[in-house]
Parts: structure tokens; sequence; C-alpha cells
């Protein structure tokens, strides 16, 4: 008896244990006095207190589109820092949720999330279509353009992320500014490819943020006719040899038929050439592992050959051949039929013959015809005088 009393006792205070840790956990408070402040166009720091005596602190971006990002950090903090680009937002915001953890290995209990909204400080500038190319004589060189909106636009520029903003680094005017009919530019001298650069665009009542993406002018081909094949090549850019980012993708139609694409290391490529057909070449640059936003656009169509008129013979034969053959056979027919007693007569049989004969016997066939008889012709009736003598020759 004592030992059932026992064992209910034990399992009370488990059950008892048990709860009191669940109060504890759904019991966390949460953080207090979050605030947001801009540090420049492009970082934002987000502070908040911790609650006494708890030491974990989680945050969580969650970006506009509802999905919940895995850049989650977990530790003792009391603030963070992130570098928000307008280009990647559409409402104009971005939320963050804050919470308090017992342990950053247990995720299932922490305090209620504190949402945090940053809003852009100032309208977003109107800028359109931007592309920067890079220089074909060095990889720290840049062209940028864009379609510009009503109001002017004046062009900074910094590296970005990687906690770049900790080190002194403030954006720098672009000064190579220039303009054209439908696009304007600026060139900038000290932008590496294969750093990250950020790019500011300012008007007198807002602006635009946007992450550089280096662009390199598609590759120019050459195509010549060698061995039975179609030789293809392209230049390389000067500073290839030394920073190796990109692929080239090379695409050709024949006979005007689909496509196909190759990707390509080396700066050549050979294809079988068929001289009845037109072939239509296209190229672009592509980006690898080591320089992920390097692209270019596709380059200018180049032609070879032409397309030539199928050999149409046996078309034309197997047109023309069997309407021949079927007016031959018409012909033939009707000729048959036409000529049939001539081409084929009518053989009497033989045992009818022989049968009739040996009815009628030795009977000579009573002639139904008179036989014909013969005009007398008129003869005239001759003298013959006696010659004298002396009329003979002696």
């Amino acid at each position: 008896m004592s030992r059932a009393v026992e064992f209910v006792t034990l399992l009370t205070l488990a059950a008892v244990m048990s709860a009191c840790r669940g109060d504890a956990a759904e019991g966390l408070p949460s953080p207090t006095n979050v605030s947001c402040i801009w540090l420049d166009r492009l970082t934002v720091n987000v502070s908040w207190l911790n609650p006494i005596g708890k030491k974990y602190i989680r945050q969580l971006e969650k970006p506009i589109s509802g999905k919940i990002a895995d850049n989650t950090k977990c530790g003792v903090l009391t603030h963070f820092t992130a570098e928000l680009l307008t280009e990647n937002i559409v409402s104009g915001e971005w939320t963050y949720l804050i919470w308090t953890v017992e342990d950053c290995d247990d995720q299932s209990h922490g305090s209620p999330k504190v949402l945090q909204k940053i809003k852009i400080p100032e309208p977003r500038a109107e800028v359109n279509d931007i592309k920067c190319l890079m220089d074909q004589e060095n990889a720290s060189g840049m062209n940028c353009s864009w379609i510009p909106g009503d109001q002017p636009l004046t062009l900074s520029y910094r590296s970005c992320f990687k906690d770049a903003w900790k080190k002194d680094n403030k954006f720098k005017p672009c000064n190579r500014t220039y303009s054209g009919p439908t696009r304007n530019g600026c060139y900038l001298d000290d932008v590496h490819v294969l750093e990250d650069t950020c790019m500011l665009f300012e008007t007198r009542e807002g602006f635009s943020t946007f992450q550089l993406k280096p662009m390199l002018e598609p590759p120019e081909l050459s195509v010549i006719e060698e061995g039975g094949e179609l030789k293809l090549s392209w230049p390389q850019p000067n500073f290839a040899k030394h920073i190796n980012c990109w692929n080239s993708t090379v695409c050709y139609s024949k006979c005007n038929h689909s496509k196909e694409c190759r990707s390509i290391v080396l700066s050549e490529m050979r294809v079988p050439y068929d001289k009845s057909c037109r072939y239509d070449f296209w190229s672009s640059f592509n980006r690898n592992i080591y320089c992920p936003n390097i692209f270019s656009n596709r380059s200018k169509v180049v032609s070879y050959g032409t397309n030539e008129p199928a050999d149409k013979t046996l078309t034309v034969l197997a047109i023309v051949l069997p309407i021949i053959l079927s007016l031959c056979l018409f012909l033939s027919i009707y000729c048959f039929r036409r000529y049939s007693s001539i081409i084929c007569p009518v053989i009497p049989d033989p045992s009818a013959i022989f049968k009739e004969m040996m009815m009628n016997g030795n009977k000579e066939l009573k002639t139904t015809e008179t036989l014909y008889v013969p005009v007398p012709e008129p003869i005239e009736s001759c003298r013959v005088d006696p010659v004298p003598d002396y009329m003979l020759i002696s």
C-alpha cells in the first residue's frame, strides 16, 4: 500500500514540475524600447533593451512577401545593423521580428514577438533600366547608365554588405557624368568587379538604392569556313587572364530551324557546315561560381551562308510520273477495246468444222453464183497478096 502511495506522489510531482516549466517558457518577457535609426541612406540600426536576467535575444527578418527568411541571429544582442536596398521592396517598408528565448538551441518556446517596421524616410527616386558595363581595359572601371525620370539625378556609391558600413565607408559622388538623348550615365573609376557595390540615386525629393550588377559587352563573333566546318572565335576582355569570372554561351540556328546553345570555356567553337543552309550565330557571357553577378546581353546576330532552294526533281517526278503512267494505261485500255477484233480475232472451233464435214459427207457444194463468161473480142479480117517474083531478092 505504501509503495502505491509513493508512486502516485512521484507522478504528481513530475506533472507539476512539467507544468511549471511550461508556464516559465510561455512567460518569457519580450524586449522593450525597440527603435530604429538610419545611419545613412543605406544603413539602418535597430536597438532594444534586454529583459532583466535573460541572456538570449532572437531576431528574425520577415520580408514583405510574407515568407520568413533564414537569417535569424541568436545571442546576447541589444541591436543589429542592416543595409536595406529600396530595389528589393514594393510597399516601402521592411519588417523585423524580435523576441526572447531561454536557449538558442530550443526554438519551440519564446516570448511574444515584437514587430518592428522600418519605412523609407523619403520617397523613392524614379530611375529605370540601370546598366553598368565593365571597362574592357581593366577590372576596376565601370560605365553605368540609366533612364532618368522627370527630375535630375545624382549618383553616389560605396562598398556594401559584410559590415562595410563600419569602415568609414561613406558614399562617394560620381563626378564623370554624361547625358544622352534617352540615357544618362557616369563613369566609376575605382569599382572592382569582385566587390559588392551599392549605388545611391538622389533627387531633390527622395532617393533610391540599388546593388551594382556588373555587365560585360557581348562578344563580337568572327565566323570563317575551315575544312568543312565553321570556326567561330571571339575576343576575351583584356583582363580575362587575371579574372576568370565567366563562360561564353554561343547559340546558332541552321536553315531557320530551332536553335542550339553551347556553353564554352575557351574562346572558339566549331560547327559542321552544310552549304545549303544559312547559319545565324549569337553569343553572350554568363557568370560562373567565381563571379556570381557578372553577365552580358545577347550579341548581334552574325549570319553565314544562304538558304539554297531544295532540289525538287524528286518532287516533280513523284507528281508527274504517276500522271503519265495513268494516261498511258488509259490509252492502252481504249486502244485494246477498239481494235480487239484485229488484235484478238475469233478463231473457229476445229471440232465444229469436223462435225459439219461428217454430217454433209462428200456432197459438192452448190454454187449459187454464175460462172464468168469471157466476152469475145472483135477480130479484123486480113488479106494476103502474093509478092511478084521481080520483087524478090535473089
